[in-house]
């Protein structure tokens, strides 16, 4: 069972997940109108990895007797001035779900839930994944520099990601 504190603050993670799919479909949108469809894409890749980690929080807690409890769901930005500005808010946004991924294990171990700590390392080796994968199409953006070409070619490339389940999932069913 899970402790009210460690429940509370994994139902405010739920509800941060949402919020950063929200963000995620939001520089989709703005991908799209600045006709940048790979970029675009990519981004809703990351919508869909985002909405699979918040049900994989509210799987967890329903799993552990507790109570999801979901909140509203803050408007995210709806501009940026270049890609490179949305990926490095993209990768600001990643350090701060570390940090918040961090202090839920931080609580789990105080709680001494080892159910909890265990279920939270897939998502801290998750979050090393999510800096890494925006650092590096930082580190592109800022070689390429106001090169159309290579912008482009990013487009391109970012085109081709593609939504995987992530392994160990797993689906709480409900019969009605």
């Amino acid at each position: 069972m899970l402790s009210k504190k460690l429940e509370k603050a994994i139902n405010s993670q739920i509800n941060f997940e949402l919020y950063s799919a929200y963000l995620y479909l939001s520089m989709s949108a703005h991908f799209l109108n600045v006709n940048l469809k790979g970029f675009a894409n990519w981004m809703r890749v990351q919508t869909q990895e985002e909405s699979v980690h918040a049900m994989k929080f509210y799987e967890f807690v329903v799993a552990r007797g507790g109570k999801v409890i979901l909140e509203s769901i803050a408007a995210p930005k709806n501009e940026w001035k270049t890609p490179l500005a949305a990926f490095e808010d993209a990768y600001h946004h990643e350090t701060i779900v570390t940090g918040r991924i961090n202090d839920l294990v931080n609580q789990a171990v105080l709680d001494k839930d080892h159910a909890s700590a265990s279920f939270l390392q897939w998502f801290v080796n998750e979050q090393v994944e999510e800096e890494a994968n925006a650092l590096e199409i930082i580190q592109s953006l800022k070689q390429i520099k106001t090169s159309t070409e290579g912008l482009f070619m990013i487009d391109r490339e970012l085109g081709t990601r593609v939504f995987m389940m992530p392994t160990g999932s797993t689906t709480v069913k409900f019969n009605p």
